[in-house]
């Protein structure tokens, strides 16, 4: 059961595929809004994952950017009772169920019907291990806090976690906050708790939290789509927009020349700030491929001439296309995780939530990636000078500092390839995970 929002889906529906290629007598029910269906419904997967669905109880997908605390709040209220009546009439009995972390009601159910349950984090060790240890922020008075005032303040008190800046905690909204750590709370409830990480990335938080946890931690991922990936047949159906093939003009473009920009499913740049992202980038003359969802009318108008605008792409199998120097995200964990596996250099524009700490650990701790600004909350825009400057040197295949950058995102990439190998953490968590299953169903 994911959290029903695109980046929770996501890593769900991955970590689902390794489950059932690890052991095919697994059987998934896999379960999304009836909205959720329609877009995901037609995807390719293994025959023993079923998808089902519970109504449409909850706010659009395509409303909650304006409403996002209605969102989550009708997540937290409304889907709990058609969830559950959905397990008794479901083919076959339940042995577990997997449940996105920030289903503040999904631990509940399970121990109210016996049914085991494994807490899903789609997020980072470090996201969860900052929640868990709120009351060390309360007694350092780091909660809560006005940021414009002490953002650069350190915190380097939570186990296990590197320091950071005030201003690198997640970024929540009033009303979420409580919420949010709720959810972390009642993990402890579970019989299980999964992070989409790779074990080699936060080894320190996640040996932390083994310690501090009475219940088994897995780290299972990447959950991405790395599964789908193809030797190196690049030119695709499914890269056709418009007449364009991305991936045969992919095909077409130097090694390392393209500048791939995404800024996830759902942000909120604000107009002023995008128009001088899109002069940035003309002005660099830096070639591109930039994903656009929604009207994407002022990037064609901006940057069409040095590259190419699409509404969507197979963006893991893009970052790892040879022509691609260098990845611009939002820093979403999804993306975070995909970049590293592509082993390639990110420019960083962190907007909510888990983006902030998720910024610090690529710039600072893993050393992958740039700031476009060195206060990242600050409301101040990046002008399209700054951007072009910065994309000139970023894309610049003979500058030092650039090329230094390419050789540490292979460390990170390294990480990840070990892990996914037969006998890597990964697999061996993955094979825990199984046996723990098969066992509380003896």
């Amino acid at each position: 059961m994911p959290y029903p929002a695109r980046g929770h889906i996501n890593p769900m529906f991955n970590f689902c595929k390794q489950l059932v290629l690890k052991s095919p007598s697994i059987i998934v029910t896999f379960v999304v809004t009836e909205e959720w269906l329609g877009i995901i419904g037609e995807q390719a997967k293994p025959s023993n994952i079923h998808f089902a669905t519970i109504p449409n109880v909850i706010l659009s997908e395509h409303v909650r950017a304006k409403d996002f605390c209605g969102f989550v709040e009708a997540i937290s209220t409304k889907m709990e009772a058609p969830f559950e009546e959905l397990l008794d009439w479901l083919k076959h009995p339940v042995a577990a169920i997997v449940a996105d972390t920030y289903l503040v009601w999904a631990v509940e159910v399970g121990n109210r019907r016996n049914i085991p349950v494994a807490s899903l984090m789609t997020m980072s060790a470090t996201v969860f291990s900052v929640h868990h240890h709120l009351e060390l922020l309360v007694q350092n008075e780091h909660f809560p806090v006005e940021l414009s005032e002490r953002g650069e303040e350190l915190v380097d008190y939570i186990p296990g976690v590197p320091a950071m800046c005030l201003a690198d905690l997640p970024a929540f909204s009033s009303k979420v906050k409580p919420l949010s750590w709720k959810c972390v709370l009642l993990v402890p409830k579970a019989q299980w708790l999964l992070f989409t990480y790779v074990h080699e990335l936060e080894p320190q938080v996640f040996d932390t939290l083994r310690v501090e946890f009475p219940i088994p931690i897995y780290p299972i991922g990447p959950s991405i789509p790395n599964l789908e990936l193809r030797d190196n047949a690049s030119g695709s159906s499914d890269g056709n927009f418009n007449g364009v093939n991305y991936f045969y003009w992919l095909d077409s473009q130097p090694t390392w020349s393209i500048l791939f920009i995404s800024f996830g499913s759902f942000n909120s740049i604000s107009y002023a700030q995008m128009d001088e992202i899109v002069g940035g980038v003309q002005d660099s003359g830096v070639r591109c491929l930039w994903v656009s969802r929604g009207n994407d009318a002022r990037f064609k108008d901006g940057c069409e001439d040095i590259g190419l605008v699409v509404p969507w792409c197979d963006q893991l199998k893009v970052l790892c296309h040879s022509s691609i120097g260098g990845f611009w995200t939002h820093c979403g964990w999804n993306s975070t995780l995909e970049g590293v596996f592509a082993g390639v250099p990110m420019l960083t524009l962190p907007i909510i939530f888990d983006q902030f700490p998720n910024y610090k650990q690529i710039v600072e701790d893993w050393k992958v990636a740039w700031r476009i600004k060195k206060d990242v909350r600050s409301k101040d825009l990046v002008t399209k000078g700054e951007i072009s400057e910065l994309l000139k040197r970023f894309m610049d295949q003979e500058n030092n500092e650039g090329l230094k950058l390419r050789m540490r995102a292979k460390e990170p990439q390294e990480a990840c390839q070990w892990a996914i190998a037969e006998g890597g953490s990964t697999q061996n968590y993955l094979d825990a995970f199984i046996t723990d299953i098969s066992r509380s169903q003896s």
